[in-house]
């Protein structure tokens, strides 16, 4: 009698680049997740700055010799001492990603914002691309994108993104609901994108959200919080120097950071010596903590806002508008219209503007939260795992 026959999972080699924050790293996390619930092994390939505590799920964290931005623009990359990063360290990068496909041999790959974004990794994922269709085994090629794209102003750089989905790529996966945004309104020459364009709803980073019977408003803290920091300094600042003239000033105010906080800014907070103001680099638990808080305060990333609006939380969000960024004004616009939330915009951002926003925060019914698929993660993996069935079916 012969031995059962043992059948493998089915290998993802899921890559992320964080340059600035930590919010593509969280949303590539949650979809990792999402994989995993559906049978698959996954490869989480980071090249960014590590991240403390980030739950993989039982993925394999696989880290590149790391890079970020220098800064906001996104031009001079960097290595994990500052240095600015050459030809060298891309050849040594490239080569390393060129291993793990074929030692790994993965069913799929899928690039988490490229080539929508993340240009400046080119030297290795167009290396990555053309391996993966050179390879005998062939994987499953996937884009990874988030609901909003920053505009490019050049209509060379849009051709070169539907030209690069059109010769590398089967699908490109959108983590969005299409009834709030589609591509298109982002990228103009959606049209002109000849593989299939899969809206997954949104990804939502924790996997267990628990919203409070009792209403929190009467006796919760105020939650500030500030991603993953790296461009928050000025925000949490000027909210604790607002802070004694808003309401609910007597309660507790905690203010989370971020783990890429610059030190002096969380130093500047402490300084401040207020009994009631707390201040924490980082909480696992964050979403637990919205959703216990009579208000939360924040930048307006994509994984933050939509945590804000899962747990049913009272929320004023201040976008970030640095460099070329335009995507956290635009979905914080979009969601405000929805009525789920309330914004300041960064530059008005004060003592006034933003008493005002609390003010109709803390008037809106708990309950009025607009219908918006959360589901992104799960059904990532859903999509994912039918794909490659229907490819091994032939």
């Amino acid at each position: 009698m012969s031995a059962p026959r043992v059948l493998l999972a089915p290998r993802v080699l899921l890559y992320v680049q964080n340059l600035l924050g930590i919010g593509h790293l969280r949303r590539a996390a949650a979809v990792a997740r999402g994989l995993i619930a559906e049978g698959m092994a996954v490869d989480f390939v980071s090249g960014g700055m590590p991240v403390p505590h980030l739950p993989l799920g039982g993925a394999e964290l696989i880290q590149l010799p790391p890079v970020r931005a220098a800064d906001d623009a996104f031009k001079v990359l960097v290595d994990e001492h500052d240095r600015p990063i050459d030809d060298a360290f891309r050849t040594d990068r490239r080569d390393r990603l060129l291993g793990l496909l074929e030692q790994r041999r993965p069913a799929a790959v899928i690039t988490e914002l490229f080539p929508f974004g993340r240009r400046q990794m080119r030297f290795e994922l167009l290396p990555l691309l053309a391996a993966a269709r050179a390879a005998a085994w062939r994987p499953l090629v996937l884009s990874s994108m988030r609901d909003i794209l920053v505009t490019k102003p050049r209509a060379d750089r849009n051709q070169e993104i539907v030209d690069t989905l059109n010769q590398w790529y089967d699908a490109a996966l959108i983590h969005a609901d299409p009834t709030l945004i589609r591509l298109e309104r982002t990228f103009p020459m959606a049209a002109a994108i000849r593989v299939p364009l899969t809206y997954t709803g949104y990804v939502v980073n924790a996997d267990e959200l628990v919203v409070p019977d009792a209403d929190p408003l009467a006796g919760g803290e105020v939650l500030v919080s500030a991603g993953g920091g790296a461009v928050g300094h000025d925000f949490v600042r000027r909210v604790a120097d607002a802070m004694p003239s808003l309401p609910l000033a007597e309660r507790t105010w905690r203010f989370v950071t971020g783990h890429h906080m610059r030190p002096d800014a969380a130093a500047y907070l402490r300084a401040l010596g207020r009994p009631n103001l707390v201040v924490e680099t980082m909480r696992p638990d964050l979403p637990a903590l919205m959703a216990g808080a009579a208000l939360s305060i924040s930048q307006a990333g994509y994984n933050t806002l939509l945590e804000l609006l899962a747990v049913r939380a009272r929320a004023v969000v201040v976008p970030f508008e640095g460099g070329v960024e335009t995507e956290q004004r635009l979905r914080a616009e979009l969601l405000a219209q929805a009525g789920a939330l309330e914004v300041v915009a960064e530059p008005e951002l004060g003592p006034a503007t933003l008493a005002a926003a609390i003010g109709r925060a803390l008037a809106r019914p708990r309950d009025a939260v607009p219908a918006i698929d959360l589901a992104g993660a799960r059904a990532t993996g859903v999509i994912v795992a039918r794909m490659l069935r229907e490819r091994a079916a032939g």
